[in-house]
């Protein structure tokens, strides 16, 4: 007999089996991301330090090619002529305007060696590849092409 007030709850095996593998994983899943977590504060040193500058350009340059002087067709070419050099040329497009006086070599990931190769092969002056590095572009160099095209090693 049980005594009043008190109830007699009994829980299944399975049912106790069950949470006890619930919180297993959940003690699990709770090592992993702290683990994690002090991983990365753990990382003193700024992406910025973790760049290193090659002397050498890569076998193969990811580029993107972008018009930006507005003549039909001149992207296009620039692509055939990069990708006959061994470029490997992963987008093609408008530059968000026309008005592009020089042709500019962008370095994108922090390795200006690759911008400078990639200025020599298309002719373009030195003094017009920049450096602005950005994580979300998965590419070593843009180039944007300007209104002296037709000055380029494509072109001639």
């Amino acid at each position: 007999m049980s005594k009043p007030g008190k109830t007699s709850e009994t829980v299944s095996p399975i049912t106790n089996m069950l949470l006890n593998t619930a919180i297993f994983i959940l003690a699990g899943v709770i090592i992993y991301l702290s683990y994690s977590i002090f991983l990365k504060l753990s990382d003193k040193e700024p992406a910025e330090k973790q760049i290193t500058q090659k002397d050498t350009p890569s076998e193969i340059i990811q580029c993107e090619v972008k018009n930006g002087c507005g003549v039909n067709g001149v992207a296009d070419r620039f692509t055939d002529y990069l990708r006959a050099r061994k470029f490997d040329v992963v987008n093609i497009g408008n530059h968000s305007s026309f008005n592009i006086e020089n042709t500019i070599v962008i370095d994108r990931i922090g390795n200006m060696t690759n911008a400078y190769e990639t200025a020599r092969i298309l002719g373009v002056k030195r003094e017009n590849v920049i450096q602005q590095i950005n994580e979300d572009y998965f590419l070593d160099v843009s180039i944007i092409i300007g209104k002296d095209y037709f000055k380029l090693n494509p072109l001639k």
